[in-house]
Formats: structure tokens, C-alpha cells, sequence
């Protein structure tokens, strides 16, 4: 089994920045992708960003330019530097990764999820 430890979230204002982490432990043989989805009250569940195992990244268009996903493989950690902030940011933003795990192969494991709130 693998477990996704997510950290970072929190209030903050317009404007401002956020740096969310999200470490992985257990039976990883490999990380192949990893990511952010956020999901706000009464939305769909949506792709943020994505980062692949060679440093590849994709970007949600509506925090292009903003947000920054980056990786540490030594670590098996993920993280989001999220700069100039808005309100229609605010939501539960989950952690994904694609694993191949030593005793399960191939596995899509999600984070619990860390509440990001921006006020005007």
C-alpha cells in the first residue's frame, strides 16, 4: 500500500501564495505522474496541473502563468507553489499519483485532500 501525506493548505488573501506538498510512502517500486485536481463547492473534481516522471509539465488554463508544480524524486514528493492568488481558487485540492507498487502494479492513489481558501 502507498500513502499520499498532503500539507500546505490553509486562508490566505488575494493575491497572495500557497506552497502545498504531498509526500508518498509505502510499497513504490516507481512514480511515474504525479498531481493536483481541486474541487470546489458544487464543481466537478478538476485537473490543476500535472508533472511526469521526466519533469514534463501541463497546466490547467486558469492558473497558467500562476502556478508552479514541481518534484522531488529523492523525496517522492509533489508540490504547488501557487502565486497571485484569487477567490474562485478556494477548494479542496487533492494530490494524485500514478504508482507502480510493488505488490499491487500499476495503482492511482489520491490524497484526503488539503482546503485552500483565498478572501477577497
Amino acid at each position: 500500500q502507498v500513502q499520499l501525506v498532503e500539507s500546505g493548505g490553509g486562508l490566505v488573501q488575494a493575491g497572495g501564495s500557497l506552497r502545498l506538498s504531498c509526500a508518498a510512502s509505502g510499497s513504490i517500486f516507481r512514480l511515474n505522474a504525479m498531481g493536483w485536481y481541486r474541487q470546489a463547492p458544487g464543481k466537478q473534481r478538476e485537473l490543476v496541473g500535472k508533472i511526469t516522471a521526466g519533469g514534463t509539465t501541463t497546466y490547467a488554463s486558469s492558473v497558467k502563468g500562476r502556478f508552479t508544480i514541481s518534484r522531488d524524486n529523492a523525496k517522492n514528493t509533489v508540490y504547488l507553489q501557487m502565486n497571485s492568488l484569487r477567490p474562485e481558487d478556494t477548494a479542496v485540492y487533492y494530490c494524485n499519483v500514478d504508482i507502480i507498487d510493488y505488490d499491487l502494479g500499476r495503482m492511482d492513489y489520491w490524497g484526503k485532500g488539503t482546503l485552500v481558501t483565498v478572501s477577497s
